[in-house]
């Protein structure tokens, strides 16, 4: 067998990762008939047929499905070779990227990086995403670390390195001097709600626990955004659902009260990141301290 062209093998990668040829040469700003001479002299390289096509669509054989899999620990340890590389090798200081989910507690971020705040020798770049935005950008090694409160899953689900640092309860909010009983009673049907929007885990878990109760909670104001369901609590008579982490610092001036923390509801936080050649030692020692404080804790 000839040597391997990394070039055509890279042309291969990129075709498998989007599935369709045209797309795929829009990408790569080649035409599609190029695109498809360098499939083919792959293909008669390695003495194996890679794709087949089935109702217009590219689909990787057993030999294709192996190939890809090479491919994908080849090009994402070059891109991590990269990336290193253009940050310095040896460097007195290093930034350390951080990309948070854009709805979830500041105040939980917040606590997580707390051990880097005064370490001269790091400092921290912390953007906000969406999910889907978070996961390519840390793919794309833009992101040393991911923040969230969703799990990840699906098809590349191979790459990345989700673990659980901590399952928050979730309490109900509100204003002080309210005479509630720390379950769910009559006293807290005549109070209005503020909850987290429809489809969240929070507020699906909640919604299924009031039909539980058969309880209807009167909703005046829904958010996505734990910040904005912060506000909304602090500045409204209204009961909120969340965890005790984003008001902790209303419930430590007395400005806001918890009143009952609600049962087997929780909201997880992970910390997601990238299988690499090399680990970085500065986000496993972050992952370690947080899990050492949250053991200290209990």
């Amino acid at each position: 067998m000839a040597k391997l062209n990394y070039h055509h093998l890279n042309y291969f990668w990129h075709v498998a990762k989007i599935g369709n040829l045209t797309k795929a040469a829009e990408a790569l700003h080649v035409s599609q008939s190029a695109l498809s001479v360098q499939i083919k002299l792959l293909e008669e390289s390695i003495g194996n047929q890679l794709f087949t096509r089935q109702n217009r669509k590219l689909l990787l054989t057993d030999a294709g499905n192996i190939t890809f899999s090479y491919a994908e620990s080849i090009f994402n340890i070059g891109d991590e070779l990269e990336a290193m590389l253009k940050n310095g090798l040896h460097k007195e200081s290093q930034t350390l990227k951080i990309g948070m989910l854009s709805t979830m507690s500041r105040n939980f971020v917040e606590v997580f990086v707390k051990p880097l705040m005064n370490n001269p020798k790091v400092k921290l770049n912390i953007a906000a995403r969406g999910q889907t935005n978070l996961l390519t950008e840390l793919a794309n090694h833009h992101f040393d670390l991911v923040l969230t409160n969703i799990e990840v899953r699906g098809t590349n689900k191979q790459l990345w390195q989700c673990q659980l640092l901590v399952q928050q309860p979730i309490s109900v909010i509100g204003a002080p001097g309210l005479k509630l009983s720390k379950k769910f009673n009559d006293d807290y049907k005549s109070l209005d709600w503020i909850l987290p929007a429809p489809g969240t885990p929070i507020r699906s878990a909640f919604d299924g626990l009031c039909a539980q109760y058969q309880f209807q909670p009167n909703v005046v104001g829904e958010a996505d955004d734990m910040a904005m369901l912060r506000l909304l609590a602090r500045d409204s008579n209204a009961l909120a659902v969340m965890p005790d982490v984003v008001v902790k610092d209303e419930i430590s001036a007395g400005t806001l009260t918890a009143y009952m923390t609600l049962p087997n509801i929780n909201e997880n936080f992970y910390a997601v990141t990238v299988k690499k050649h090399l680990a970085n030692t500065l986000v496993s020692e972050l992952i370690k301290d947080f899990a050492l404080q949250q053991n200290n804790a209990l």
